[in-house]
């Protein structure tokens, strides 16, 4: 298994995206300091998922920035294959994360999605090498989750956490210190990027907001 920069970690939301499109909304984000970007698109098919991952390509190329799949694997192994993604991210409700693991194999990079914490307690570290951890605060970007923890509940499932956790749900730049004093490794963004009228802009912001919140 390999590590992540979760730093500012963009989950890409095709509808959210419509303004610049996927693949511009990632350069511009990954131009303002977006360390990981993830294609979560849960109505495309395989197939769908795939060519999507392959118009990012010239997004990500030479950025060091790593792509991951959202739940579908076989479309994380096709672009893995074709040297376009470096990991799959599951959900308490999809692929159960071992078997997850023993379908990509121990290079790429494993994510899971916990809501409580008995399910970052639960996390097996010789499988998965990153959580995300929320929802902090409600999103409008994935209507049927768990009720919000707020930070005080993120700081405890940092904390049951084997490994590192990003922090998602709702958050933007003014969160910043916030997610930093829960412990988390990063926050994930939505809505606060994909939603923005200048996506260089808001994530160099963001980008900003987190660095100070550690120094």
């Amino acid at each position: 298994m390999t590590g992540i920069d979760l730093s500012l970690y963009l989950i890409l939301d095709p509808e959210l995206c419509d303004a610049f499109g996927m693949a511009e909304t990632a350069r511009a984000a990954v131009s303002g300091g977006v360390t990981a970007v993830q294609l979560r698109h849960k109505t495309a098919t395989t197939d769908e998922m795939v060519a999507a991952g392959r118009a990012l390509q010239p997004a990500l190329a030479g950025t060091g920035v790593p792509l991951i799949v959202n739940d579908d694997v076989d479309a994380a192994l096709a672009l893995s294959a074709e040297g376009l993604a470096d990991g799959l991210h599951v959900g308490q409700g999809d692929l159960p994360p071992a078997e997850a693991r023993a379908r990509i194999g121990t290079e790429m990079i494993l994510g899971l999605s916990v809501e409580t914490i008995a399910d970052a307690e639960a996390v097996d570290a010789a499988v998965v090498d990153y959580v995300g951890a929320g929802p902090v605060l409600a999103t409008g970007t994935k209507p049927d989750h768990k009720p919000p923890s707020g930070f005080d509940g993120l700081a405890q499932m940092v904390a049951a956490s084997p490994v590192p956790s990003v922090a998602i749900g709702g958050l933007k730049a003014h969160h910043a210190a916030q997610v930093v004093a829960a412990g988390a490794a990063g926050m994930a963004v939505v809505s606060a990027i994909c939603g923005s009228d200048d996506p260089r802009a808001e994530a160099r912001h963001i980008a900003e907001a987190l660095r100070e919140a550690r120094s």
